[in-house]
């Protein structure tokens, strides 16, 4: 089972940024999860919410008036350096081709996901090597049917809707379970059992100590 650190080490350092991504390859983490936007000149950059705080929106300013702890997507692919695999979540539409181009340029391995089903499907029309994924905050009736829709691999879902059934159907389907945002190990172990993929979590070091 894959432990994705979840922004980094939210915990240890302010989320996505590169002393977060640094702590939690040193623990060895086996993937980093991360968003993304675009700014008005055509950078994608690594950030949470729409605009840092007292800032106006990303996508309406150009990357040098960003505060500097918001690092590009590539200054974070590079620092990876094909250490994990990085997992991108696409925050603002229609910037799948910025994504890529950058993605294209590293060495690096990722994937792509979203909560909007449709950047999964557009990503694997663009570029069906690269592994796209949905997030998902509910239990639906036919998940496997939604999975094959979007084209992706991954069934992102919250980890209190995740039961054995879920994971047979998205297994049964080709596809691959991973849970989010899993902090207690208890928990942790529960959704190992019953055959999750992977763990998106903010405490890395706890679980990878307890593996």
């Amino acid at each position: 089972m894959e432990i994705i650190a979840h922004r980094g080490a939210p915990r240890q350092h302010a989320e996505n940024t590169l002393p977060g991504f640094r702590q939690a390859l040193a623990w060895g983490v086996d993937g980093i999860e991360l968003d993304v936007w675009r700014t008005r000149d055509g950078v994608v950059v690594v950030h949470h919410d729409p605009a840092a705080r007292g800032q106006p929106p990303i996508s309406t300013l150009p990357a040098n008036a960003l505060v500097p702890e918001i690092p590009t997507l590539a200054a974070v692919l590079a620092a990876v350096a094909g250490r994990a695999t990085v997992y991108v979540e696409i925050k603002q539409g229609g910037i799948e081709d910025d994504v890529l181009a950058v993605i294209a340029g590293s060495a690096t391995p990722c994937a792509v996901h979203a909560f909007d089903h449709r950047v999964a499907a557009r990503v694997t029309s663009r570029q069906a090597g690269v592994p796209t994924g949905v997030l998902v905050s509910s239990y639906l009736i036919d998940p496997a049917a939604a999975l094959r829709a979007a084209g992706a691999r991954d069934w992102w879902q919250a980890w209190e809707f995740i039961d054995r059934p879920l994971v047979e159907r998205i297994h049964d389907a080709g596809g691959r379970v991973i849970a989010w945002t899993v902090n207690d190990p208890l928990a942790a172990r529960a959704l190992d059992a019953i055959g999750v993929d992977g763990i998106c979590t903010d405490v890395a070091d706890h679980l990878l100590s307890q593996a």
